[in-house]
């Protein structure tokens, strides 16, 4: 899942990156308006974190002309407006949520995978394919009654492959999912990426496999 965040604090700017990283997100941040259009425009993103106080604009008109193009992105406005009335005008202006700052980090980001839970939206409870369930709540995995430790990014991976089983995902796909304008993937990070997470699933006895499609990218399928 890859989340932009529009924030002109650098310091909280990268303690959300921080935060939401961890949790398994790739995430992309911009400082206004003029920025967060470029993103916007460049890349496909699965939710937006929008703070309302920005140098080159406000955040409530960037969400109005998003809106007013049709895009139905889930938007969660993170900002220090904590009155009753800027919460119905920013929810009637079309944001999905409302978190006032200072946040806790923890409700923050399950307050974003609830957004990503929603109907239609990109988020699931729990994958499950052959004898493997991936609990996206918890990002904990299990192979039949085991639980498996991945690392975050083989996890997302997993996430992804999972939710589109039975499809071939192009590689480019996976890396614009995975991967931040500032933390691009390298030339073989995907293909080493799948093998680790290949290798893995094998030790743990999964009844799953990750086919390579040459040329294309990657299917997971049952065994």
């Amino acid at each position: 899942m890859r989340l932009l965040v529009i924030e002109d604090e650098p310091a909280l700017a990268g303690l959300l990156r921080g935060v939401l990283g961890r949790a398994g997100f790739a995430v992309d941040a911009a400082e206004g308006v003029a920025g967060a259009e470029d993103c916007l425009r460049l890349a496909d993103y699965d939710a937006v974190i929008l703070d309302l106080g920005l140098a080159d604009g406000d955040g409530l008109a960037l969400l109005r002309m998003l809106r007013g193009r049709g895009q139905a992105l889930p938007v969660l406005i993170l900002t220090a407006r904590d009155a009753p009335e800027d919460r119905v005008v920013g929810l009637d202006s079309g944001a999905d949520d409302y978190v006032v700052k200072p946040f806790h980090s923890e409700e923050l980001v399950s307050r974003m995978r609830a957004l990503l839970r929603r109907p239609n939206a990109a988020l699931g409870v729990d994958l499950t394919l052959g004898n493997v369930t991936l609990h996206t709540t918890t990002r904990q995995l299990q192979v039949g009654v085991a639980p498996v430790t991945l690392s975050v990014r083989e996890t997302s991976l997993l996430e992804m492959l999972l939710r589109r089983s039975g499809q071939v995902v192009p590689r480019d796909t996976i890396e614009e999912g995975l991967y931040g304008f500032d933390n691009p993937a390298t030339p073989n990070a995907v293909e080493v990426l799948v093998h680790r997470l290949r290798r893995r699933l094998q030790d743990a006895g999964a009844t799953i496999i990750v086919h390579t499609i040459r040329g294309v990218g990657y299917l997971l399928a049952e065994s």
